[in-house]
């Protein structure tokens, strides 16, 4: 998106899928690795922004304090929570946990979030060390919405040098019109894995008998597959963005019943932008991307099956919803408010 509008964009990636563990827990205890390479790159290439994303456990504060020195600003875009939970999504025995905050990573290590109390260990240490060194070399820091920003604050984020700006999409995301009207299937996508509530939505389906689509891959899939076993529930794996895309268009409406504090899920963002209505669960970001008429509790099974239900017996609100998604996401999520939202990020 920056290099459409004309910015010089440098890309300076690692991962940690092929880096050996006790690599990856050095980075995350100093603080980083290899932060010079940073520091070169911002001077080369006479960068004045670094921007941020996804520090641990191989870039970290060490990364920050070098681009500033080399003379850039910085700004840390917060997706999720890893500033304070070992896991980022802050999720544990079926819902939200925010029991490790501020600098208190303890309950991390008790409940050993990282599967090995070896990992807990590193991960505790690891946050609690960086987390005041980032927000001290962080010039600027963005969450992804209101909701997930208050979280923040409530952990210890300082409120200051916060700026929120809800992701964005293509314009080959949003749809020409609404088709949820005519819709075959209500829609549930995303990685499988318990937080996202996909046995939710396999419930609700089941008892109002409506068929249901489930769009990707993960650990949860067998336990889900056998929750859905007999009902009209169908698993299509993990498919490409046209593929998807497609699903959407056939769609009557989309399901993100997510039991953890998603801040801005693109689940929601898609289904709005192909214009389908969306049911929502009551945690996170989601309510203030669907409105509150579209939320559901997240522990409340029957209240998503009399929503589905609803939705799928009355075609014209399925269309009218389905409408007034599609104009609020082309209002709302379109690339060049994002874009001049995030310059003046920059300038600021």
């Amino acid at each position: 998106m920056l290099r459409a509008h004309g910015h010089d964009v440098r890309v300076l990636e690692r991962s940690s899928a092929g880096t050996g563990s006790g690599r990856a827990a050095r980075g995350l205890l100093s603080g980083g690795l290899d932060s010079a390479e940073v520091g070169r790159e911002v001077r080369t290439w006479g960068a004045e922004v670094v921007h941020a994303h996804n520090l641990h456990p191989l870039f970290g504060w060490r990364a920050l304090a070098a681009a500033r020195a080399a003379g850039a600003r910085t700004v840390l875009h917060l997706h999720n929570f890893r500033l304070f939970c070992a896991i980022g999504v802050a999720y544990r025995s079926g819902g939200p946990c925010f029991a490790c905050h501020g600098r208190d990573t303890r309950p991390g290590v008790r409940f050993r979030c990282r599967g090995s109390t070896g990992e807990a260990l590193v991960y505790a240490a690891g946050l609690a060390l960086q987390q005041p060194r980032i927000l001290e070399h962080a010039d600027r820091l963005v969450t992804v919405s209101e909701a997930s920003g208050r979280r923040l604050f409530e952990l210890g984020l300082p409120r200051e040098r916060v700026s929120t700006l809800v992701n964005c999409l293509d314009a080959a995301s949003f749809a020409a019109r609404s088709r949820a009207g005519d819709g075959g299937y209500v829609l549930a996508g995303g990685r499988l894995v318990e937080e996202k509530g996909f046995d939710t939505a396999i419930a609700g389906a089941r008892a109002a008998r409506v068929p249901l689509v489930i769009a990707g891959s993960g650990p949860d899939r067998e336990r889900l597959e056998r929750l859905a076993a007999g009902g009209p529930v169908r698993f299509t794996g993990w498919l490409p963005p046209e593929a998807l895309a497609e699903l959407r268009a056939g769609a009557a409406a989309a399901l993100v019943p997510s039991r953890s504090e998603e801040a801005c899920p693109y689940a929601v963002l898609e289904a709005m932008a192909s214009g389908l209505p969306v049911v929502g669960s009551d945690l996170g970001g989601i309510p203030e991307l669907i409105g509150p008429d579209s939320v559901v509790s997240a522990a409340d099974a029957g209240a998503w099956a009399q929503a589905i239900g609803r939705l799928w017996a009355d075609g014209p609100a399925r269309q009218r919803r389905g409408e007034q998604n599609l104009a609020a996401a082309r209002a709302r999520f379109n690339q060049e408010r994002y874009h001049a939202a995030l310059i003046d990020l920059y300038a600021s």
